[in-house]
């Protein structure tokens, strides 16, 4: 979530630039008693999974401290006055070329069309037979490219692509090679191994899997006759029946259709059953939300793409916003039947964006970093702020074409396979009409300075001709209208492409596909609404959705990073970004609706709990980020496995924070 962030994320991100009903009754009377043991039971889980992941994850015995596999970085450093840091690996340069001074230029791989940058000078030593050595740090994150020049001629001598590994030791020879033909050979010899800085992930991802596993086990056992006989008479039958039935049995049944609260009292109770798959993928956007937002223990595909291209970080607020388009439909629809008037619902509808555009601005707005919040300073787009003007767009939306959901038609021969795409069809013509404002703008619109239709980084992108025109018109028209000071300072293009200009992903032009995502998630809702108790129906519009989505991708990027018409893009939220991340989240509902509402096979524990109190734990980790035990002071902050195990920690916390309140009937809404 880019630009989400407050202080500490804004000084981590500096550092590394290097700058700064009945139902109710019956629970209340009888079911305490199941709560406290299913509570305790999920505590002792996510318990257990911290302490594991500690233990395993926690430094001792490290291969980065290991003497046999990487000496101490002090020792190392201190012979050639270069202090690693984290991603980061040792370079000795050396000279050997006879009366040659040589400029070594540095590129990414990753870095698209970017024009080289000096990473060192090593000059001849002035004696025949002795090499001058010079030291520097090269990134371990990508693979790198180094190109040598003679200073003098500016003559290239050579050039070489290698992937460093992290706290290795490397030395590039240059030097001639007398074979017939005067060559000059550049040679890189490994001096130290480096270590392994994936190891902490994988032993993560393995204990997850353990603990997946063994949950299944108890499941298996829980189902098996004989084993819950001899449980049921060690304790109370019904406290037993009880934890089963809520922890491992039949999806619960809420009190309405969408949302991530529960009902207020502003209008009556609703009857329909809640979508457990619904609430289940937005628990899954939020904790992964809140994982990458506390670090994602500092690896770069926990983090967003420097430009074009996804990471892990890319997919998270696409999906929450897509989960909240599906949510939007459930239960506008389901307060509709219940006979509440659409003057009042607009009122509500008004008063959510309202609230939760305030929140974004004015609680978790990143600019509390550099003092009291000024005006002056203050960032007015961002990740709730867009939040809002989305919703409220779709919302209305929705409301104001609202038809009666038909009845199930299975058996009817006048019931059409489209219907539920031809009874939005307004909706789908508002759509359009916003898509083609975005592609009109995003290609036709001149910006001064800058190429029409420029969709790169600015920077040293495109060999540093366009350095101020990131974003192209999505740039322009934020600086325009919000101006410099009012918009995100820190973007993502900034760590590769070296960009120094404004810019804000959550910006005013993004905001177009954010609503042509949410409306895509809309027509998820519809789909499982209108084709309710018809399994093979929703799978099979799931699926073409899916293929249909992901077709268009392919289209508009040719199956490439940079190459394509309209590359994926999060910065800009591209087109082919909304629907390739669409095309994701259908295959995702694909997959959970059978598991979670379906066969029942799982209840989406733990996620369906942080997903039905999502404001909540949004808000909450954005506040208390800084505090402990969200956070503490590490050994090593430059090891990514003690990041690692606090961020884990960090989101089992609020995994485990989000189940007590759901068993407190504690919920958030707005």
């Amino acid at each position: 979530m880019t630009g989400a962030r407050p202080c500490a994320a804004e000084e981590r991100r500096s550092r590394e630039r290097g700058s700064c009903g009945g139902a109710a009754a019956e629970a209340a009377a009888g079911g305490m008693d199941g709560a406290r043991g299913a509570g305790r039971a999920l505590a002792a889980l996510l318990l257990a999974a911290s302490v594991l992941s500690a233990a395993l994850l926690a430094p001792g015995g490290s291969p980065e401290h290991g003497a046999e596999v990487a000496p101490p970085r002090a020792d190392l450093d201190k012979k050639r006055h270069v202090e690693l840091k984290m991603d980061q690996a040792l370079l000795l340069i050396h000279n050997e070329l006879h009366g040659t001074n040589l400029t070594v230029y540095w590129n990414s791989e990753r870095c698209y069309h970017c024009s080289f940058q000096v990473l060192v000078n090593v000059s001849w030593s002035g004696k025949p037979g002795k090499p001058s050595t010079a030291a520097v740090a090269v990134s371990t994150q990508h693979g790198s490219i180094l190109q040598l020049n003679d200073t003098v001629e500016e003559k290239e001598v050579c050039r070489l692509e290698y992937k460093f590994g992290e706290f290795g030791n490397y030395s590039l020879l240059v030097k001639h090679v007398h074979n017939g033909v005067n060559e000059i050979a550049c040679d890189v010899v490994v001096n130290k191994n480096p270590i392994d800085s994936n190891l902490p992930v994988c032993v993560a991802f393995l204990i997850g899997v353990a603990i997946i596993i063994a949950v299944s086990f108890l499941r298996f056992l829980l189902s098996l006759d004989d084993f819950h006989n001899w449980i049921s008479k060690a304790i109370n039958s019904r406290e037993t029946d009880r934890l089963i039935n809520s922890e491992l049995g039949s999806p619960s049944r809420a009190d309405s259709l969408g949302g991530d609260t529960q009902p207020g009292g502003w209008c009556p109770p609703a009857s329909p059953p809640r979508l457990r798959c619904v609430d289940t993928f937005r628990g899954i956007a939020l904790i992964l939300m809140v994982f990458v937002n506390y670090g994602g223990g500092k690896y770069w595909y926990f983090k967003h793409s420097s430009w074009n291209g996804l990471t892990v970080a890319d997919l998270v607020f696409p999906w929450f916003v897509f989960i909240m388009g599906s949510s939007i439909f459930l239960s506008m629809t389901s307060i509709l039947q219940r006979g509440c008037s659409k003057l009042k619902l607009m009122g509500k509808i008004g008063w959510r964006s309202f609230l939760l555009i305030c929140i974004g601005m004015f609680i978790v707005n990143p600019n509390y970093c550099l003092g009291p919040l000024s005006w002056d300073k203050v960032r007015i787009p961002g990740v709730l702020q867009r939040l809002g003007v989305t919703y409220f767009v779709v919302a209305v939306l929705e409301l104001i074409f609202a038809k009666p959901v038909p009845e199930s038609c299975a058996s009817e021969r006048s019931c059409f396979s489209l219907r539920d795409i031809i009874f939005s069809w307004p909706q789908w013509l508002f759509i359009l009409m916003l898509e083609s404002i975005w592609l009109g703008l995003t290609f036709f619109l001149p910006v001064p300075g800058c190429p029409t239709g420029y969709l790169g980084p600015g920077g040293i992108g495109d060999l540093g001709k366009y350095p101020n025109c990131t974003g192209g018109a999505a740039g322009y028209i934020d600086r325009l209208l919000l101006g410099d000071d009012h918009i995100y300072q820190h973007p993502s293009s900034a760590v590769l492409y070296h960009t120094e200009v404004a810019y804000d992903p959550e910006g005013i032009l993004g905001t177009i596909n954010s609503i042509v995502m949410a409306f895509l998630g809309v027509q998820a809702g519809k789909i499982l609404l209108y084709y309710k108790d018809q399994t093979k129906d929703i799978l099979i519009r799931f699926t073409a959705w899916c293929c249909f989505l992901g077709l268009i991708s392919i289209a508009l990027t040719k199956i490439s990073e940079n190459e394509g018409f309209i590359p994926i893009n999060k910065n800009l939220w591209s087109i082919s970004y909304v629907t390739t991340l669409s095309s994701f989240a259908f295959f995702i509902l694909l997959i959970l609706y059978p598991i979670v509402d379906v066969k029942g096979l799982w209840t989406g524990t733990p996620f369906f709990y942080p997903g039905m109190n999502s404001i909540l734990v949004y808000v909450g980790h954005e506040v208390f980020e800084n505090y402990f035990p969200f956070q503490w002071k590490l050994g090593d902050n430059q090891s990514h496995k003690e990041h690692l195990t606090q961020n884990i920690v960090a989101s089992a916390l609020w995994v485990l924070i989000a189940y007590i309140l759901y068993k407190k009937k504690v919920f958030w809404k707005i």
